[in-house]
């Protein structure tokens, strides 16, 4: 019996040997695990600190707008100014040719058909897109940059870095200014989608013949302009007619021949087809003004000079509608209309007479939010932009916009200073009241309150 406890006691004492090394393993185990987690605790807090505080693990810094909207300008100062030039007409639209006097210095050529293809690709236009925005900075210089004064030297061939070279002397930009009217000219766009998005966005996007009405197509170099009356519209015909190869020079065109002599066609005479095609693949291009100093433009055009057409079909109805006692003599005539008449009349829901594309609203007349033009030019600045567009379109280095005035040459040029003479004939509200009218216009175009008592 003894024996018996004996074996029983040394058999439990071989079986806690044998589960001894197992618990051990647990142990070891544990161990190693808890060791594991406590340096990937570790390495989280070191990677924390080097971040620093506020910024949020494995992710990049965050970009504000105006970062973004001055990526292109800072790049630009690196980098050759003929990259600037892909993002100038960032549409579905391909770039237009890049001058034809920067050809031996870059191969490929930006914008030429081998640069467009890969600048027309999904990624590179979506980049633009995203990354392009219109800051406070960027408004301030659209709005108070003045036109550059080039200097009048005729010697082509004296070409210094310190000084400008005139557009209308050489054909060509120094590489700063290049730069710059690229610059201006992508945040104009990117202005008017943010507009167009804001105010417009429920507008039907269909895009009838009715849209297009305005526009007048010059197939050769592929453009499509759209005319926008007092802000240099008949000399820019002028100049579609000599790309045409229909006249050998602007100067030679007289007004008339431009409006109707049938020269060019307007895009609404195609159908449906040959309108969108046109669309989708020429350049589209448009000139804005001022609007209250186009409107007084065209007042003094319209109603101050002798017009049988515009005094017979505006001249009689205002008169007799907003003159308290006129003349036999003006209601036989139509002549005479006051400034303050031509007010009441654009302000009256009930106007005697419909509107006229010399005095309506420019984005009545172009619909750029239906239409993406690739772009935007302001009468402004209109021979330097002008030309920088033509050298652009890859039109001949001799071809320029000219800038002599054929009708009605002896007035003045409608100015700041002649446009607050007029208003100051009308009242207050009457002044707010007009300003309201052309209110998506300042929008749109980025055009500053003409007069400081205006909300």
């Amino acid at each position: 019996m003894l024996g018996m406890k004996w074996k029983m006691v040394a058999d439990s004492l071989r079986g806690r040997r044998r589960r001894l090394p197992c618990f051990l393993w647990l142990l070891l185990l544990a161990a190693a695990g808890s060791l594991v987690l406590f340096i990937h605790l570790q390495d989280l807090s070191e990677m924390v600190l080097q971040q620093g505080p506020g910024v949020k693990l494995r992710s990049a810094p965050r970009q504000s707008r105006e970062t973004l909207s001055t990526q292109g300008r800072e790049r630009g100062k690196s980098d050759n100014y003929q990259d600037r030039t892909e993002g100038i007409l960032s549409s579905p639209i391909p770039p237009m040719q890049f001058p034809h006097f920067e050809a031996s210095k870059q191969t490929p050529t930006p914008g030429s058909r081998e640069q467009s293809r890969q600048a027309s690709s999904p990624g590179s236009r979506e980049q633009d897109i995203t990354l392009v925005h219109v800051s406070k900075r960027q408004r301030k210089l659209l709005k108070t940059s003045p036109p550059v004064r080039h200097s009048t030297n005729n010697d082509s061939s004296s070409t210094s870095s310190s000084s400008a070279v005139s557009p209308s002397a050489s054909g060509s930009f120094i590489p700063d200014r290049w730069k710059k009217l690229g610059d201006i000219q992508i945040a104009r766009r990117q202005l008017m989608k943010e507009m167009c998005a804001k105010y417009k966005s429920s507008i039907s996007k269909t895009i009838t013949a009715h849209h297009v009405r305005n526009l007048f197509v010059e197939d050769k170099y592929k453009l499509l302009y759209c005319q926008v009356p007092k802000a240099g519209c008949s000399n820019w015909k002028r100049t579609l007619i000599v790309l045409a190869g229909l006249a050998p020079n602007a100067q030679s065109i007289q007004h008339d021949t431009v409006h109707e002599g049938h020269y060019l066609r307007e895009l609404n005479t195609f159908d449906r087809k040959g309108i969108m095609h046109r669309l989708e693949t020429y350049t589209k291009v448009m000139f804005v003004r001022e609007p209250l100093e186009r409107m007084v433009s065209a007042y003094r055009d319209k109603f101050e000079n002798p017009n049988n057409y515009y005094h017979n079909l505006f001249g009689k109805p205002i008169i007799s509608k907003y003159r308290a006692n006129p003349s036999p003599e003006a209601l036989k005539t139509g002549n005479g209309v006051t400034f303050k008449e031509f007010v009441q009349y654009l302000l009256d829901v009930h106007r005697p007479v419909g509107m006229d594309i010399h005095w309506d609203q420019t984005n009545q007349l172009c619909n750029p939010c239906l239409i993406d033009y690739n772009f935007i030019g302001k009468f402004e600045n209109m021979e330097e932009e002008s030309n920088f567009l033509l050298r652009l379109t890859g039109a001949p280095p001799n071809v320029k916009l000219p800038s002599f005035k054929d009708r009605n040459p002896a007035d003045k040029r409608t100015s700041v200073n002649i446009t607050q003479k007029y208003f100051s004939q009308v009242s207050t509200l009457e002044r707010q009241r007009i300003y309201d009218f052309y209110y998506t216009d300042y929008l749109m175009f980025n055009y500053t309150k003409p007069f400081k008592d205006l909300y």
